[in-house]
This record gives C-alpha cells, structure tokens and sequence, in this order.
C-alpha cells in the first residue's frame, strides 16, 4: 500500500480558517477573545448536565486545576487509575502528592472498584487519613464503571476527578463522560476526537468554580488596576487562536464519533472468525464508547504471535499501531509509588494492540489492516 494509515490524524472541517481569520481580522491573537468563549459554550452545550467549561492549554493543565480546587497538596494522596498515560498522575506530583496506583477491571480496563475500596481501606490504615482525590480514567474512549466508582468515593466523602481526555462523546447510561464526578477533564490534542492542536478543558460544576479555574489558569491575577498576587497561578488559558480551531472541529464531532464507531464495527465483524484476536467493545448496553481508538489483544498461544511482532510486521506494511499503555505502577519514575494490583493492566499490556480508527480511516483501509493481521498470525 502506498499510504500509510495512522491510527487517528487529525481532520478539519474547513470552517477552522474562517474563525482564525475572523481572530486575525480583530486582533483576537492572545489568550481568551471570543472564539474561546463561544468553544466554552458549544463545549459546555455538548457535555450537558448544568456544567460549565473552561477551555485551557492541555488536559494536564486540566488535571492540575482540579486537583489545586480539590485542595490536592504537599503529602496528600491521590488514587490513580495504573493503566493510563503519564498525564493522568504526573500532576498529583506537581502538587507535591503521592499517586497511589489501582489496577483495572476487564470489563472496562479501567478503575476496579473492588481494588479501589481495598485501597482506600488501606490507605487510611497505613496513613491515618483518608485519599484527598480518587482519579478513574475512560481509558481509548471507553467509560469506565463509574457509577460504581463514584458509589464508593461517597461513601468515603472522597472527591472525583473524572480523567476523560480520551473519551469526548463518550456515554454511560446515556450520560457524557466527565461530567459525574467533580470534575471533568477533556483533551485536545492532534489525535483526539477533536483537535485545537493542543489543548484542553476542564468540566466544572457551577459558575463560581468556572471563575475560580479561570483564576488560577491566568496567574492568579487579583482585580488590582496594578498587578497583584495573593495565590501561585499558573498560564494554561487557551489562546484564542487555538480556540478558533475548536469551534470548526465543533461543527465535525458528532461526525468524528460516528465514524469511529462505524470503524470499530467494521472491526467487530471482520476479527469476529479470528480465534485468538479479541476486538475491546462496550461490556453492555449502558456503555457507549466513543472508541478513539479500536483495540486488539493477541493471544500469543492461538496466533502463534504476539503482539510486538505484529506492531512491527504492519509497520512494515505501511500501518500506524501502538502498544497499550505500560501500567503507571511498572515505569521507574512510580516505581516506589504504593499500587494495588491484579495483574490485569500487566497483561493487557502485553497482549494489546491500538489500531487505526481515526476519520481518515476508510473501508478500505480497515479490509487491508484486517487482512495484514490475520496474516501475521500462525493458525
């Protein structure tokens, strides 16, 4: 094949040059403006459930500001989901908090609440106080068993920081991801469901703690007519630029979401006679996950592969694929970090596979995918 086919590039609608242009044509080209405060809408109009939205810099931006309101601080703990990108823990550390690591569940691959009450249990044992944060992740779009989890940070009065940067348009029971605990984090980076080339959000409950986030995300500016600080603040606005990119993804998403539900079951279908590939998909019908991205587990055993040998061999062939996520309790950088774990995130991470799903995947695109990795394995 020709062309190489990456797992999700990002695609304009064509109404991104004219917000640029119209922030241009202001002199709109610095943080906040109008197409910052128009995102926030459309956003906030989106996710739904009375929330409100403030656009920022990345989701760890994101992350960062709900643990600070949170009161997140120095030898505080936080329970994070293990298997997840670096971004999801990294800002318990920049607070001076210790990430505390739960393994998943294999319904979801995401949070256990089983393990996440052992956790919590332990922890309070151990430190004589409880976690200040529970911080689950909708892991490649799909939610995790978050009734459950939040069930369980009530009944110990533990916040939620709902991590959904995968996950925009994501449902369970009907109901956006990020919007059922505290707050909700949302990413925009280039492979997202949408992109603002970078950036992020942060789902917030009420006005006042909009306001609040505003605050400390423009260096906790005082309103002094000199400069005034009482607080440490941070520069994580989204420009207004970046903002105008947003607004013309906006008028695509629901055609991103739709497209890549439309691969995941092009997917389902064709790996469907696959012994020993298995396709990840919603556990039940109060899960709708946007699937970012579609996700395989070879059995080495049945395929007579694995996994890395598959990621080179489609390479080869002109295919993007990546690795699951190395679980956060085995990088060196956690490695002293207190975990709770079942060997489930282990194991994926050694069987999974990301594949292209992304709006630039075609029909096509996926027969030659399938094809490639069927023909990679043995049986």
């Amino acid at each position: 094949m020709d062309k190489r086919i990456y797992l999700c590039l990002a695609h304009m609608s064509g109404k991104e040059q004219a917000f640029i242009k119209e922030a241009f044509d202001t002199n709109w080209v610095v943080p906040l403006g109008p197409n910052v405060n128009a995102f926030e809408d459309e956003l906030k109009h989106f996710v739904g459930q009375d929330k409100e939205v403030v656009a920022l810099s990345a989701g760890t931006a994101a992350i960062h500001l709900g643990l600070i309101q949170l009161g997140v601080g120095a030898g505080d703990e936080v329970i994070c989901q293990s298997f997840t990108f670096c971004a999801s823990a990294n800002p318990v550390a920049y607070q001076g908090a210790k990430p505390v690591f739960v393994d998943s569940e294999e319904d979801t691959w995401n949070m256990d609440p089983v393990l996440l009450e052992e956790a919590i249990k332990d922890r309070i044992l151990k430190t004589g106080k409880k976690p200040k944060a529970i911080l689950p992740v909708h892991l490649y779009g799909m939610p995790a068993r978050i009734d459950e989890i939040c069930a369980i940070a009530a009944k110990y009065d533990i916040p939620v920081l709902e991590d959904a940067a995968e996950a925009l348009g994501s449902e369970f029971n009907g109901r956006k991801c990020g919007t059922f605990g505290t707050f909700g984090v949302l990413s925009f980076n280039g492979n997202k469901m949408i992109t603002t080339s970078g950036g992020g959000a942060l789902i917030v409950p009420d006005e006042s703690t909009k306001k609040q986030t505003m605050f400390y995300a423009t260096q906790a500016r005082e309103p002094f007519p000199h400069y005034q600080h009482e607080k440490i603040g941070y520069n994580y606005r989204m420009s207004n630029i970046c903002a105008g990119i947003g607004r013309g993804q906006m008028t695509v998403l629901d055609e991103h979401i739709a497209h890549h539900r439309h691969v995941h079951a092009l997917y389902e279908n064709a790996f469907e006679s696959v012994d020993g590939i298995t396709l990840k998909s919603n556990p039940d019908g109060r899960f709708n996950a946007n699937y970012w991205l579609s996700t395989i587990l070879i059995d080495p055993v049945k395929t007579g592969t694995n996994y890395d040998e598959v990621r080179r061999k489609l390479d080869e062939q002109g295919i993007e694929t990546r690795p699951l996520w190395k679980p956060m309790h085995l990088q060196p950088v956690y490695a002293t970090n207190p975990c709770y774990v079942n060997g489930v995130s282990e194991r994926l991470f050694n069987m999974g596979l990301c594949i292209p799903a992304g709006p630039w995947v075609t029909d096509e695109d996926v027969a030659y995918i399938v094809e490639q990795i069927k023909a990679c394995c043995k049986g």
